[in-house]
């Protein structure tokens, strides 16, 4: 069976608490990721946070016109409709990344606890993709119940 890919990516804390209560299931940004199902979604919460503290796995990728994406994702995405077209003004097309089976890691993954096991770590901007043998890796995994 081939393994999943991983990714680690950076909310907000009200964004990351909304996928974990259940009300969000699509992570939108305004460039396409180009990651596919069953992709493992690892969740950095923003300073002044500064953790990972769970993670999703991606059901379906989106590339759409925003009010295409608003229209259909609109009850799921955790924001409000003034939140949704301010943050995507001015593009074209805008990307929904579905997440489904969320969970919170029993312990929280510090970012002095990344940077300890992986030098220079900084959070992801955009998101960045974790390898399987990576040191990163095996320091959150650690952390699932």
């Amino acid at each position: 069976m081939e393994q999943p890919e991983h990714i680690l990516i950076s909310l907000e804390e009200r964004h990351a608490d909304n996928i974990f209560a259940g009300t969000k299931h699509v992570e939108l940004r305004r460039r396409s990721m180009n990651v596919k199902a069953g992709t493992v979604v690892w969740i950095y919460v923003k300073l002044p946070v500064g953790r990972v503290v769970g993670y999703a796995k991606v059901s379906a990728a989106h590339t759409l016109a925003p009010a295409t994406l608003w229209r259909r994702f609109a009850n799921v995405s955790g924001i409000t409709r003034k939140e949704f077209f301010q943050y995507f003004d001015g593009i074209s097309t805008g990307f929904a990344l579905g997440l489904h089976d969320a969970r919170r890691l029993a312990g929280t993954v510090s970012l002095t606890e990344l940077r300890a096991v992986s030098a220079g770590f900084q959070p992801p901007q955009f998101f960045i993709r974790i390898a399987p043998d990576s040191p990163l890796l095996r320091a959150i995994e650690g952390k699932q119940t």
